[in-house]
């Protein structure tokens, strides 16, 4: 039983690769010898990190928008063009939106809806058969769906559209895997609970929020990076349709 956390040698894609989570499995990946291939909409930053993880492994930046259709066609076109197979898609790219329930918009429901769901949805939909290519029944091709302990439980903010976007990535996981799993393709999410990332900087100063967290701490790059490494590795083949709450121990609180 050598070598079941072995990622080498795969072709991976991380969207929203650019920062937070999303930068750190694909700074994981890098690391471990997956040839990765990261995208988001700002390409200054995503060059920046396409620089940075380079001098580590092997790591290509793709510019799009996948808040679009027309986004999500064309990235999933040119990754069909330079890969043959795909062994793992990390479906990572998000939104949030933050306003009172009397005052809600409807462009912060549909936004957010559009990237954290319906994108998803559909990358996955249109790199399927590249994911088929790359699975067997030994080491099936692997998807990642990045949800949130926001879609588990009540978390007491105003993201009313963000939390019922990734209660939706989690049952959408669910199906998905139940679909996709006789076809070599095992399907599973990350929940994950507090990280330093952009979206929760105005949160990182908040002792009493660190104080819940069972584990005392806030989330670092190993921990995102080891889930995400064991569920595309041997060691995971039969988990399937699961949403693993990386979270500190934070929803056995809750």
């Amino acid at each position: 039983m050598k070598n079941l956390f072995d990622v080498s040698g795969k072709v991976a894609v991380v969207t929203g690769g650019s920062r937070g989570i999303g930068a750190m499995i694909a700074r994981g990946f890098v690391e471990n010898g997956v040839k990765v291939y990261i995208t988001s909409r700002k390409e200054e930053e995503l060059r920046a990190a396409e620089a940075e993880l380079s001098s580590l492994g092997e790591c290509v930046a793709i510019p799009s928008d996948l808040s679009t259709m027309d986004g999500v066609s064309a990235f999933a076109d040119e990754i069909t063009e330079r890969e043959g197979k795909l062994d793992i898609l990390v479906n990572n790219a998000g939104a949030t939106w933050g306003a009172t329930i009397d005052e809600f918009p409807e462009n912060g429901w549909d936004k957010i809806m559009d990237l954290n769901v319906k994108s998803l949805f559909f990358l996955t939909q249109k790199l399927l058969p590249s994911l088929r290519a790359a699975g067997s029944d030994e080491d099936p091709a692997r998807v990642i769906n990045i949800g949130s302990i926001n879609g588990f439980t009540n978390p007491h903010m105003d993201n009313y559209s963000y939390s019922a976007s990734k209660a939706a990535v989690h049952h959408l996981t669910r199906h998905l895997a139940a679909d996709l799993a006789p076809e070599y393709i095992n399907v599973n999410a990350i929940a994950p609970g507090f990280f330093p990332s952009k979206m929760t900087a105005h949160m990182l100063e908040d002792k009493a929020l660190v104080a819940k967290i069972p584990r005392g701490r806030m989330g670092n790059p190993e921990d995102a990076a080891g889930t995400a490494i064991y569920l595309c590795s041997r060691a995971s083949a039969w988990v399937c349709g699961h949403t693993l709450a990386l979270d500190g121990g934070y929803l056995a609180r809750a």
